[in-house]
Formats: C-alpha cells, sequence, structure tokens
C-alpha cells in the first residue's frame, strides 16, 4: 500500500480541495460539540455507576467500560481532526509530537475495538438474564472485571501494528504524522486491515446479531399473563426488558455510527490502487469518522434516555453540584 493511502486509512491524507469559510467553521462547531457532549456525558455515567452501589452490576460495569473507552476517541481524535481542518501539519514536534502522533492513530481505534468487545459482553449478559433467568449470570462481578481487563489487552495487542507504525516526520512545509508500514512489515498493509475488519467489526456484529435474535424469539415465546404474575416478579421482568432494549438501541447506535466508516475502510482496501483522491472522497472521509466519533456522545445519551437509574443519578448528581 502506498504511504498516501496508508495516511486516507488513518483519515490523514493531505487536502487538496478549497473548503469555504463556512464549511470550516461549521465542521469545527459539529466537532467541538460532538467533544463536549461525550466528555461530559461519559464522564457522568462513570461517576453516576460509582456513586449508586445498587447499579454496581455486570451490565452497568461493560456500559462505563464503553464509557471510558469512548472517551478516548474524542480525546485524542477530535483536536488533531479540528486541526487538520486548516492544515495538514502537525503542530507539535519533538518527543512530545512523536507521541502523540502515535498516541492519536492508536488509541481511537483501541477506542472503538474495547467498544465492540463490550456490546458483545452485554449482549452475553442479556442472554444470559432472558434464556437462563433462573441460573447464575453469566457474566458475575469478579468474572466482570477479568473480562474488562480482557477488552483492553486483546484491542491493543491487535492494534500494535498501528501503535508502531506511526511516525512523525519533518517536510519542508512541517510536521506531518504519517504511515510507514512497508518499512515496519512490508507488504502486508491489506491483509492486515481486512483481518482488522473482519476480527474487530464483522465477527462481533455478527455474534451480537445472533444472540438477539434467539432473546427476541425466547422473549416471544414467553406468553405469561400479567395477572398470574407476582407484582415483583413482575416488575422485575419489566426492568429486564427495559434494560434490554437501551442494550439494543446502543448496539443499534454503534451500527449507524461506525457503518460509514466501514465503508470507507473497505473502499480503501479493496480499490486500493484505483481510488482517486478526490473532493468527494476526502469529504466522505470526514463525515465516517465524524459519525464514528459522534457514537461517543451517543452512547450516554441513550443511557439517559432509557433508563430510570441514570437519569436519576443524574439528577442526584445535578442537586449535589
Amino acid at each position: 500500500m502506498s504511504e498516501n493511502l496508508n495516511t486516507t486509512l488513518n483519515g490523514t491524507q493531505p487536502s487538496s480541495c478549497n473548503n469555504p469559510t463556512a464549511e470550516k467553521v461549521g465542521k469545527t462547531v459539529a466537532s467541538c460539540l460532538v467533544f463536549l457532549v461525550s466528555l461530559a456525558g461519559n464522564t457522568v455515567i462513570g461517576i453516576i455507576v460509582y456513586r449508586t452501589k445498587t447499579m454496581r452490576k455486570p451490565i452497568n460495569f461493560l456500559i462505563v467500560n464503553m464509557a471510558m473507552s469512548d472517551l478516548l476517541l474524542p480525546i485524542f481524535s477530535i483536536p488533531q481532526s479540528i486541526q487538520q481542518i486548516y492544515t495538514n501539519y502537525w503542530l507539535i514536534s519533538g518527543p512530545l509530537g512523536q507521541a502523540l502522533c502515535k498516541l492519536a492513530y492508536f488509541l481511537p481505534y483501541v477506542s472503538g475495538l474495547v467498544s465492540t468487545q463490550s456490546l458483545v459482553l452485554i449482549s452475553v449478559d442479556r442472554f444470559g438474564a432472558v434464556v437462563f433467568p433462573l441460573r447464575p449470570p453469566l457474566i458475575s462481578s469478579k468474572l466482570c472485571r477479568f473480562f474488562i481487563l480482557t477488552t483492553w489487552i486483546v484491542a491493543m495487542l491487535i492494534l500494535s501494528p498501528e501503535l508502531v507504525s506511526s511516525k512523525l516526520l519533518e517536510y519542508p512545509g512541517g510536521y506531518v504524522c504519517v504511515k510507514r508500514w512497508n518499512e515496519v512489515f512490508g507488504d502486508t498493509s491489506s491483509f492486515y486491515y481486512l483481518a482488522a475488519f473482519v476480527v474487530a467489526f464483522f465477527i462481533p456484529l455478527a455474534l451480537i446479531a445472533i444472540l438477539y435474535i434467539i432473546i427476541f424469539l425466547k422473549l416471544k415465546s414467553q406468553n405469561i399473563p400479567g395477572e398470574q404474575l407476582a407484582n415483583e416478579r413482575q416488575q422485575r421482568r419489566q426492568r429486564e426488558r427495559n434494560v434490554l432494549k437501551m442494550a439494543i438501541v446502543i448496539v443499534l447506535g454503534f451500527l449507524v455510527c461506525l457503518f460509514p466508516l466501514a465503508i470507507y475502510w473497505l473502499l480503501i482496501v479493496f480499490r486500493l490502487n484505483n481510488m482517486p483522491s478526490s473532493c468527494g472522497l476526502q469529504n466522505f472521509r470526514f463525515f465516517a469518522y465524524f459519525m464514528a466519533r459522534a457514537n461517543c456522545a451517543i452512547n450516554p445519551c441513550i443511557c439517559y434516555i432509557f433508563s430510570r437509574n441514570y437519569r436519576e443519578g443524574l439528577k442526584t448528581l445535578l442537586k449535589d453540584k
């Protein structure tokens, strides 16, 4: 893969399009809004679960794990994205600039992969709660901590080539953060990105779809008149259904927001040398990455909309202020 296309895969391809000032301002405002909502929303999710003992359950631990991973993407990706709207050159040089160059294209991908694995674990947790309601949880609190640690280790191992191959280089006009994949790993980038797409996106989402289909069929087959249920049991079932709705909406939001980026990756991988560097492609690239970043702001909003516990936790937090 050429170096130019390597930078394209990371959303850093130099732009040759003359975007009007209004468009640049619009992109900047939208990016700042996503940054602020992501930062505030995901931080509050973690605080609510930490302060509310009754919410310290595996499902909420996994949601917090997603929230913490969703903090990485806006912090390390959005400032750099805003800078690229106005200049193609890296603003920080030296060892700090080199470190930020590597982290800016490593941690956002780690964030996405941790979120994907967390969604799989959430679907497994909901599968156990609905299909085997009388058995012990498939993911206990102790086991949940182990799985959370594993999501970060697996993500970092799979994406370690991104960390190694990113370098800050000096050009006549300034410093540019680029990919030097061929120098480190040879001509293997196409295979790596395709394999990473299958392992990190396709297989997890296929597994999630299978589990939720089974859950749906199980719920549909249940015919339990309300009169025959004790109030406590009926309320518990309703709470489980509400949590399930929230989990499904989180998955759907993830799919909608990540779909453009998945299409962009596949375009780059399969049309490697025939891909024209057009303004249309560059605009689609910005849209694809913007939607992926927007998912970090959408997730906490979904929690507040669908979960009374999170809404009450937010109200308590605001009152304490």
